[in-house]
């Protein structure tokens, strides 16, 4: 078997009246990330994980910002073809763990949502999927309340022939 592991980071701005997609969910909040897409912080680090792991090259390249295609796009629809493009290779997930960092809202009620709902995109037992939050205990951009972050690492798996 060949195991290959893949890391991903995404960041966004928060800004009031947004929509607040997260994990393939929308949280109810006052501020939600801005982006071209609907800016789900957590699918993009993930996407760029399995990506990274696959020698894929990363998010921009295949579904990039200038493409008109892909303003407001569900990245949920983005996450479906990633994993397309490494059944493709020959890849299966292994597994996912992210850590999400933001102030506000507490993120901790929604991960079994988020679980369920990457997992049915990904058609993989939501037991591959691990995600974490954490604060940045009123620090930097995060503490401010000025944009989230996600980082993410992800083990994927090439069964030999």
């Amino acid at each position: 078997m060949n195991f290959r592991i893949g890391y991903g980071y995404d960041v966004h701005q928060l800004e009031e009246g947004q929509d607040f997609w997260l994990g393939g969910i929308r949280l109810e909040h006052t501020h939600g990330a801005k982006g071209h897409s609907d800016a789900d912080v957590l699918i993009h680090a993930i996407c760029d994980a399995l990506l990274g792991a696959a020698n894929l090259r990363d998010i921009g390249f295949h579904f990039p910002d200038t493409d008109p295609k892909y303003k407001g796009v569900d990245s949920k629809i983005l996450l479906k073809e990633v994993m397309q493009l490494l059944r493709k290779e020959g890849y299966e997930l292994g597994n996912i763990d992210a850590t999400v960092c933001l102030e506000a809202p507490k993120v901790n009620p929604h991960i079994p949502a988020m679980r369920a709902t990457m997992a049915e995109v990904m058609e993989v037992e939501e037991s591959t999927i691990s995600i974490k939050a954490t604060t940045s205990e009123k620090m930097g951009f995060v503490g401010r309340k000025e944009g989230v972050a996600t980082h993410a690492v992800a083990l994927i798996v090439k069964k030999s022939n």
